[in-house]
């Protein structure tokens, strides 16, 4: 993940797909006024949009920082690492943490770092995007588990174990072996719950997820994931592993990817039957979403495609891209491609009979709670 990109979240683009039917004849929707009083959390995302023609270190364009303004997000989990084996992680985890700093200082009526369950209101209060540090590796740690308690001085709230292949803590989805924790991955999950961070274990391998839900002494997430019983690749999670996420306090967040459906672009209707599954299983208390995805959207051009093209092939030949991923499918659900997306699919919820409390938890109640448990306030 290049600095731009972790301040990009995935690429979006324009709505060039056909709208579909998502909503109940006569049901009610959910009012402009209503989302503006919620908490509204992504749990994996980022606050700039798709420039290819800007350097990876850039400052944030002025339209970006007007979409910020206009989503109505309160937070968002920003990954501040790069992904993958590597021996310089911990210095570009340094680098990108710097990055976002210095857009926080540029911006300090627009954004504010999130250290502590209270700052989420502080951020909803105040209109400022509340920006959360987090890991999706531990390559960054080296074997060396004090560095967790560096991370969290530096502001890192939320860390993996894991990204798609193994590495010294376990293995993540993509290892066939599928062998579980390190004794290091255990050392790693105590230090993160003494640490007051919380455990991420998105993109982990089933017996990381099963090991790290168990050994936890307090609730976990999964930020950014889908519902392996409607689409069985390994980016997705098994029902027994979110049901036993929830029934320990846990939050899963539904990803805007590719991993929705089996094959082709990923629509609107596939994240609602993602979100319905996920709550069957897990209940309204313990279900949110992390899209995967950036607050702006962008148009859809030759510009989009070439890096798109580059993004996947880069990411095979470092081998942590995972099965669905591809050149010719975006990164994004064309019906939520807005800075207000999560509007728009609050509004859908609801014409399909989903009830204004439970919405609100879908937003960002559960993660809040979540996050003020793991961090305190």
């Amino acid at each position: 993940m290049k600095r731009r990109e972790l301040l990009t979240g995935a690429i979006a683009v324009s709505s060039l797909w056909p709208a579909l039917e998502l909503r109940a004849a006569g049901a009610p929707g959910y009012s402009a006024e209503k989302y503006s009083k919620v908490i509204v959390i992504d749990a994996l995302g980022g606050p700039g949009g798709h420039h290819p023609d800007l350097p990876d270190d850039a400052p944030l364009p002025d339209g970006d920082i007007a979409d910020v303004r206009r989503s109505g997000l309160t937070a968002v989990n920003v990954t501040v690492n790069e992904v993958g084996n590597a021996p310089d992680r911990f210095e570009k985890a340094v680098e990108n943490i710097g990055l976002i700093n210095r857009e926080i200082t540029d911006h300090p009526d627009v954004f504010l770092q999130v250290l502590r369950g209270s700052d989420l209101a502080l951020a909803k209060k105040s209109g400022r995007l509340g920006l959360i540090y987090g890991f999706q590796d531990s390559s960054m740690f080296d074997g060396d588990l004090s560095r967790v308690a560096v991370f969290h001085n530096l502001g890192v709230r939320i860390m993996q174990p894991t990204y798609n292949r193994r590495n010294l803590l376990g293995d993540g989805c993509m290892e066939e072996a599928d062998g579980g924790l390190s004794h290091l991955g255990y050392d790693f999950i105590a230090e993160v719950n003494r640490s007051s961070v919380l455990l991420d274990l998105s993109h982990a391998g089933r017996k990381v997820i099963e090991q790290g839900i168990r050994a936890s002494k307090v609730p976990m997430a999964i930020t950014h994931t889908g519902c392996r019983a409607l689409v069985d690749v390994p980016r997705n999670t098994d029902d027994a592993s979110l049901k036993a996420l929830a029934d320990r306090g846990g939050v899963a967040g539904i990803y805007f990817m590719p991993f929705l459906r089996t094959s082709g672009q990923p629509h609107g209707e596939d994240v609602i039957r993602h979100l319905e599954h996920a709550v069957s299983v897990c209940g309204e208390d313990h279900v949110g979403l992390g899209t995967d995805g950036s607050i702006p959207g962008v148009e859809l051009n030759e510009a989009y495609w070439k890096k798109q093209r580059k993004f996947v092939e880069d990411r095979l030949k470092a081998g942590i891209a995972s099965p669905g991923e591809s050149p010719d499918v975006a990164n994004l659900v064309p019906e939520y491609n807005d800075a207000r997306r999560f509007l728009t699919l609050a509004d859908d919820l609801a014409k399909r009979g989903w009830s204004a409390a439970r919405i609100d938890k879908i937003l960002g109640g559960n993660f809040a709670r979540l996050f003020a448990q793991a961090w305190g306030n």
